[in-house]
């Protein structure tokens, strides 16, 4: 799933690409992508972009009549930059094209979604805040306003363990799965902690790392093209997505945990003071 680095470089990459320029098709091609239907898609025909915002992991694309086409790649989709769109209108089939925008220049993008969850979503609206996704997301980490303070006030009443508090975008925008995994990594502590148990110590160590970890990697995918940003993350990654790797500061063996639609990875000698967590999907399989 694209985070808040990959998002924030997408529109940094498409401030470049879409502002000035008009925009003369929205083409749909799965109609389970669109998520509101007044003011209708064809009325973002004709805007000219001025502006390209972020909104936690959703983007923001403002035209010059009011209107703004905001998109939640979720877990599955992306966006594919093409300087030459093929000619004629895309095709409704089984792939994953889901909706094309294209400019006056013969420029634009497609929006895909990979599998069958079908989750990718576009809203045309007069104001951002008319998106739910939008309307309830908590402060953004990288925000000059955001500091530690900020922080230790957000998890000081919760008593979700940190991997969940981290992923909760009501709480702390942008961050998912994987930048959560590599948070508490750089952090030293486990996913499984209690948000609201933390010392002053923790919250200090918690700050810096999700700080350092979200602009690092904001610094690393920079000026890169969209097509190159998803493996400019995997390679990014310390301890996400790499179960049976060694750790990078320890050399431990890194561990994963299951759950019913996702997983984590961590590493014991760095994070659980040595001890495996319970594997809980695996726990119910072997009794």
């Amino acid at each position: 799933m694209p985070e808040l680095p990959e998002v924030e470089a997408l529109k940094e990459f498409l401030t470049e690409h879409l502002v000035g320029h008009e925009v003369v098709r929205v083409l749909p091609v799965a109609i389970s992508v669109l998520k509101t239907y007044d003011p209708p898609l064809g009325a973002f025909e004709g805007s000219e972009v001025v502006a390209v915002h972020r909104h936690g992991k959703l983007l923001d694309i403002e035209g010059d009549g009011g209107l703004r086409f905001i998109t939640h790649l979720a877990r599955a989709g992306w966006l594919h930059w093409k300087d030459r769109l093929p000619d004629g209108p895309p095709r409704p089939g089984k792939g994953p094209l889901a909706l094309r925008v294209a400019l006056e220049t013969g420029a634009g993008f497609d929006l895909t979604e990979a599998g069958t969850q079908k989750k990718l979503a576009v809203y045309i609206v007069r104001d951002p805040a008319e998106v739910p996704g939008i309307a309830r997301l908590g402060p953004d980490p990288l925000a000059a306003g955001f500091d530690e303070a900020r922080l230790a006030a957000l998890l000081g009443g919760e008593r979700r363990q940190l991997k969940g508090a981290l992923r909760d975008q009501s709480l702390i925008a942008g961050v998912g799965n994987a930048y959560s995994d590599e948070i508490l990594h750089a952090a030293k502590m486990s996913p499984f902690k209690l948000a609201a148990s933390l010392t002053p110590e923790e919250v200090h160590r918690l700050y810096e790392a999700l700080r350092t970890t979200l602009t690092e990697a904001v610094e690393r995918s920079h000026g890169l093209a969209a097509g190159r940003l998803k493996s400019e993350k995997r390679s990014g990654l310390r301890v996400h997505g790499r179960t049976g790797e060694p750790c990078p500061v320890c050399g431990d063996t890194i561990r994963e945990v299951s759950f019913s639609d996702s997983s984590l990875q961590y590493c014991p000698t760095c994070q659980t003071g040595g001890k495996p967590l319970a594997d809980r999907r695996m726990s119910r399989l072997l009794k």
